[in-house]
């Protein structure tokens, strides 16, 4: 099976691509995992890449595709991938269709982790520090026992990195929101793409993404 995995930040993308992996014998192909790949071999197009990315440019999209086309064309895909991070434009999308016909490994499914933006924001806004130890928590998942208590120093002053911020999360999500709904409008039109409920136990979104896997697997 071939899938693309999307989803937008905190919506738990990283966790179902493991559980997919832990179930099923197929290559997880993330872009960073293959520029890093490409890079460390030494081979043409990661050198390529490379000397881009260490200039602080952007790689151009025929070097990502051509290191795509050169992933895909493992044998570990043979028996099926799962695209992490790739394509995130239009143009990569179209590319895509054009590699995977050329190796007859057709996109199979496009799963989308669905969330609301603003439970989203809550999930990725939540960590706050200790700023006397330096212990994490989170207003959601990891509360202090005691509230405005450190449970390991029992200190009293908190803090946010900037990263962490509601405003910074939120702009992060719009930029997130404004290159995915293309993609998935492109996807849905091919009538490839699923849409997943993220917004539930673990272990259900993965019981839903199964379902979808079993479906195409037949």
């Amino acid at each position: 099976m071939n899938l693309i995995l999307m989803g937008l930040p905190g919506a738990g993308k990283g966790t179902q691509a493991e559980k997919i992996e832990a179930e099923y014998p197929i290559a997880h192909i993330s872009t960073g995992d293959m520029f890093r790949a490409a890079m460390a071999a030494g081979t043409a197009l990661g050198l390529k890449a490379k000397s881009y990315m260490d200039s602080g440019s952007l790689v151009p999209d025929e070097v990502t595709e051509a290191i795509v086309k050169e992933r895909l064309g493992e044998s570990d895909t043979d028996a099926g991938y799962m695209l992490d991070g790739f394509p995130r434009t239009i143009a990569q999308a179209e590319a895509l269709e054009q590699i995977t016909a050329d190796l007859a490994k057709p996109v199979e499914a496009v799963i989308n982790i669905a969330v609301e933006p603003e439970v989203l924001v809550d999930r990725l806004s939540g960590r706050f520090i200790c700023k006397t130890c330096g212990a994490t928590y989170h207003k959601l998942y990891h509360p202090t026992k005691v509230a405005g208590t450190c449970d390991r120093c029992g200190g009293h002053e908190f803090f946010q990195r900037d990263d962490d911020k509601p405003e910074t999360v939120k702009n992060r999500l719009k930029v997130n929101i404004e290159m995915n709904t293309p993609l998935l409008d492109f996807y849905k039109s091919r009538n490839l793409l699923f849409e997943v409920n993220g917004d539930q136990d673990i272990d259900l979104v993965f019981a839903e993404i199964e379902k979808i896997l079993k479906a195409i697997a037949k």
